[in-house]
């Protein structure tokens, strides 16, 4: 038996995001193939049978709403909808600290509504050993680095560069110490975990499982989203 299967795993989805970049409409409470982008997320997490508790984050508006589409949706597993806060890690640390109990947490984006079962046990699986596990994908663009002025700086080795996704899956002692320490603003949970020292190993995401940060993401992740279900 997985070290996991013994101990109680609680999942934070961070839906809080103010849809900036979506032309007005409300990312979460967007429909992708006729259901709401957020149940696609939270149903996903509800079925994992590796997951006890849920925790969902929202923004302040999206709260009463959220509230209803989990009593309509019979999650048992969601515990707490949250408001978040400022920053992404602001409401992240929001979520972890309504969980309960737990050993293990994997963080997830709400704005990523193609997240399957296998991509969270597996998850769970590269951090037995670590303590920490992130999903990510192989870059298959050529990246530059550049400073402020565009001039390129140098071109790295693409075998080494991967795009980091959720879920990110840790150990509850361990994310919660990197969150109590954290200083500066991050995109990434595991970017905490590192400051911290400790070691974060990577495991293969989907290249699938996109971040609806546009109306042209929302479209593409219609077209995945019936592609898989085909």
């Amino acid at each position: 038996m997985k070290e996991h299967e013994q101990q109680k795993v609680g999942a934070v989805i961070a839906a809080a995001g103010q849809s900036q970049r979506m032309g007005g409409v409300d990312k979460m409470l967007a429909l992708v193939s006729g259901k709401v982008l957020l149940a696609r997320v939270v149903d996903v997490f509800q079925r994992c049978r590796a997951i006890d508790q849920i925790v969902v984050v929202l923004s302040q508006p999206n709260l009463k709403q959220g509230k209803r589409l989990v009593a309509e949706s019979g999650w048992s597993k969601v515990t707490d909808v949250c408001p978040g806060g400022e920053r992404r890690q602001d409401s992240v640390a929001a979520g972890l600290s309504r969980l309960s109990n737990c050993h293990w947490v994997v963080i997830h984006d709400g704005a990523r509504p193609l997240v399957t079962i296998d991509l969270i046990e597996r998850g769970l699986a590269a951090a037995s050993e670590t303590g920490a596990a992130v999903a990510a994908v192989p870059v298959t663009d050529t990246i530059k680095v550049a400073g402020d002025d565009l001039i390129v700086q140098g071109t790295p080795p693409r075998r080494n560069l991967w795009a980091v996704q959720t879920p990110q899956v840790f150990r509850f002692d361990m994310i919660a110490e990197a969150y109590r320490q954290a200083k500066d603003e991050v995109t990434d949970d595991a970017r905490l975990v590192e400051q911290l020292g400790y070691k974060v190993r990577l495991y293969m995401g989907s290249y699938g499982n996109i971040k609806v940060t546009t109306a042209d993401d929302l479209a593409i992740a219609q077209v995945l989203w019936e592609k898989q279900a085909n």
